[in-house]
């Protein structure tokens, strides 16, 4: 069975490559996924671009497993060389858009779940759900599929990880800060209320400031200001000048609470775009981390987002592949990553139920 996985996991992904699936336009990816399961004799469930399904023996007083990856993708970057959209093997690299992210983390998964739908007396429920708007953190994906789903108690998010575990994941807070002064000529006697010399304190502050608690998995919490911008000509005093702040949050800080600390220690306009980018963890000691680590695999912390960062429960992010192909030009998968992800999800799941 587990050949007939792989093989089939595989030609999924080659379809997926081949079937243009941008953020927000994720239709076709999803018919093709509703019709892959099906065929399988999955019951599924389907709302906007999201594609779900729960395990046939699904039982409301045991925990439930989320199985989640994405099925949307960047578009395609201006280096590219090859087609995107053609699913072209060589040298035993699967190349194309979506391969690596997060192509085969969705097909393993898949493959897993499939491998487990049937069977009786299973220890936890497993919910298989092949989201839109990841790439975006929009509102239509997991956002918005988590009200519809049956309560979720833990969650694996396939992201190509090299089929590490990233127990934790940074949030991501943007904040837009902004300084008013008095415009004039600046030929005149000196202005004191030009607001490029009164942002230097909050500037310096935000450059130089340390949170006092420290992730075990994720480090320190990561201010950098990286923008700002004053003045349209060369003798005028500017009105006002505005700044932008990109704030990696750890799992010791709620968003709300670094959107705090910043206000109380600045003098100037500092408002976050949004606090639903959260940071994310797994409890080291849980039975699923325990099991991945007997696999041979390392715990780590990650600095990039995914669809945890929208999830209300624990979780862990897994795959094949590696994340820094991602967005890249060429965008490729070894085709034994994507074997490997398949037998991975499969054996570790195993293990825990």
């Amino acid at each position: 069975m587990m050949k007939k996985l792989q093989t089939e996991a595989l030609e999924l992904l080659k379809c997926l490559i081949e079937t243009q699936s941008f953020s927000k336009e994720e239709e076709p990816t999803a018919d093709l996924l509703t019709k892959w399961l099906v065929n399988r004799g999955v019951e599924v469930k389907r709302n906007l671009n999201n594609v779900w399904a729960v395990n046939k023996y699904f039982d409301d007083r045991k925990t439930t497993i989320l199985l989640n990856s994405h099925h949307d993708t960047v578009k395609p970057n201006q280096a590219y060389t090859r087609d995107p959209f053609e699913a072209k093997i060589e040298d035993d690299k699967l190349y194309g858009l979506g391969a690596n992210d997060a192509g085969g983390c969705l097909v393993g998964l898949m493959s897993a779940f499939l491998y487990f739908y049937d069977q009786k007396d299973l220890k936890y429920n497993f919910v298989l759900a092949a989201t839109a708007e990841e790439e975006i953190s929009g509102e239509n994906g997991i956002a918005y599929l988590q009200d519809i789903m049956p309560q979720i108690d833990l969650a694996i998010v396939g992201e190509p990880t090299l089929l590490n575990l990233a127990i934790a994941e940074k949030g991501l807070v943007v904040f837009d800060g902004k300084v008013t002064g008095t415009p004039g000529h600046a030929a005149h006697i000196p202005n004191d209320q030009n607001p490029i010399f009164k942002a230097l304190k909050d500037l310096e502050w935000l450059n130089s400031y340390q949170f006092s608690k420290t992730s075990p998995s994720l480090g320190e919490v990561k201010m950098t200001v990286s923008q700002i911008n004053a003045g349209h000509q060369h003798n005028v005093v500017p009105s006002a000048l505005t700044f932008v702040v990109d704030c990696r949050v750890t799992d010791q800080y709620t968003n709300a609470e670094i959107a705090e600390i910043i206000s109380t220690n600045t003098s100037c306009e500092v408002v976050p775009r949004s606090l639903r980018l959260n940071s994310s963890f797994i409890d080291p000691n849980h039975e699923l981390v325990k099991a991945g680590v007997a696999m041979g695999k390392t715990t780590y912390g990650s600095p990039t987002l995914s669809d945890q960062c929208r999830l209300t429960c624990q979780s862990v992010k897994i795959g094949p592949g590696d994340s820094l192909r991602s967005h890249s030009a060429d965008e490729f998968i070894y085709v034994e990553e994507v074997y490997q992800g398949v037998e991975f999800y499969i054996d570790l799941l195993s293990k825990i139920v």
